[in-house]
């Protein structure tokens, strides 16, 4: 009996811990499924028997594009790299003129309000999104959408395992995918593979992907009756930051802050995989959108509810295209800023990154086995905090041997 190659590798990645749930390897065999396993994350799933013939193509693309073995860096033309905002072409702060997209977006309604003008004005034909599911709001579903009221649906975060890439057109440019940074990352890196221009690429910056779990538990220790049927759930939103809220079908609501639902609950129950993860901010998209945080006095940012905020990266010179035409067409405010500026506001991110080499080296020192990343400029980062960079080492040698 053949062992079908990719199906064993695909069962390596997720048996390792280092799957993402991105959802890619879905598009390489019609064999490989997604659904959520046990732990509430995304997992794909094999359906064939192992005699189902390996297809060596399909094998050499997962190679090349699965987040969960290895990520490169991009260098777009006429980038310059950031160390820890990656490559930029320009970078905006940037909000939704619209204001009812700009409240309900979870920062500036950006993306939201990029998305609806280039499907009304026929620049992509449609654009994957991740929205609550119509079969209960507090579980959420991947689509590939081609309206105005589907897009605007699909604003806001959210805060559960998604695998849009699975759902993506990748032969086709006409589209658009919003996807989390690991999801681009594989579809700009498959496209490669094939020596192709991808959809339209959009990411944001992101924090790791809770458990499904991890909304279930919130949403009853608000409260909510663990019978009541949910009418809505939004991570954030309606507000800068904006609050966790859930309704049920009666009208009853509860709802509790962004520092208490991520802090707490959400943050606490990522994935694995996320907490080794080069790329917190979208670094293979064509634009990146993030939160343009003001500063408290000590330098940190400020989650009191205000008007939204975006940062906007341009990426790549296809990005920056997009950015302008909107900006002239009255679609969004654009002002340009300092890249060290977003840094400052920040430091999740930049902590993560200044650090990963460390963590990277005390999961492979208690004997597992983590993605390969190239181009990050990880040990230059590690050597400017060297004490941090070992602590690092020593705390993840520490969990990853219980784990």
């Amino acid at each position: 009996m053949h062992r079908n190659l990719l199906h064993v590798e695909i069962a390596e990645v997720v048996q390792r811990g280092n799957c993402s749930g991105c959802g890619a390897c879905a598009l390489l065999d019609k064999d490989v499924a997604l659904a959520l396993a046990d732990d509430g994350f995304i997992r794909p799933r094999v359906s064939s028997s192992e005699s189902s013939e390996t297809d060596p193509t399909a094998l050499v693309e997962f190679r090349r594009s699965c987040p969960g073995i290895s990520v490169t860096a991009q260098r777009p033309v006429g980038a310059t790299r950031h160390d820890f905002l990656g490559p930029i072409v320009s970078i905006w702060e940037a909000y939704a003129l619209d204001e009812d997209i700009r409240f309900t977006g979870s920062s500036g309604g950006t993306l939201t309000a990029l998305n609806e003008w280039l499907l009304a004005t026929g620049q992509i034909d449609s654009v994957v999104v991740a929205a609550a599911s119509e079969s209960g709001p507090e579980r959420t579903e991947s689509s590939a959408v081609r309206t105005r009221s589907d897009v605007v649906r699909a604003a806001g975060s959210r805060y559960a395992p998604t695998a849009n890439a699975a759902v993506a057109d990748i032969d086709n440019p006409g589209s658009a995918v919003v996807g989390k940074p690991c999801e681009i990352a594989a579809l700009r890196a498959l496209a490669k593979s094939r020596d192709q221009q991808p959809p339209l690429l959009l990411s944001f910056f992101c924090a790791g992907v809770p458990s499904q779990h991890a909304t279930d538990s919130l949403i009853r220790g608000l409260g909510v009756d663990e019978d009541a049927e949910l009418a809505a759930v939004r991570y954030r939103g309606h507000g800068w930051p904006g609050d966790f809220y859930a309704e049920d079908v009666r009208g009853n609501s509860v709802r509790t802050t962004y520092d208490d639902s991520w802090g707490k609950h959400l943050g606490p129950a990522v994935q694995q995989r996320c907490k080794l993860c080069p790329d917190g901010v979208g670094e293979s998209a064509d634009i990146s959108a993030g939160d343009f945080w003001r500063a408290d006095a000590k330098g940190y940012p400020d989650f009191t509810d205000q008007d939204g905020l975006s940062v906007l990266i341009a990426r790549t010179r296809r990005g920056e295209e997009v950015i302008r035409r909107a900006a002239q067409d009255g679609v969004i405010s654009v002002r340009a800023v300092d890249p060290d500026d977003v840094a400052a506001v920040q430091p999740f991110q930049v902590v993560r990154r200044a650090t990963l080499l460390g963590r990277l080296a005390g999961s492979r020192l208690a004997g597992h086995p983590t993605p390969r990343y190239r181009g990050f400029r990880l040990w230059r980062l590690s050597l400017r905090s060297p004490v941090r960079t070992l602590r690092a080492t020593a705390g993840t040698f520490r969990r990853a041997r219980r784990w």
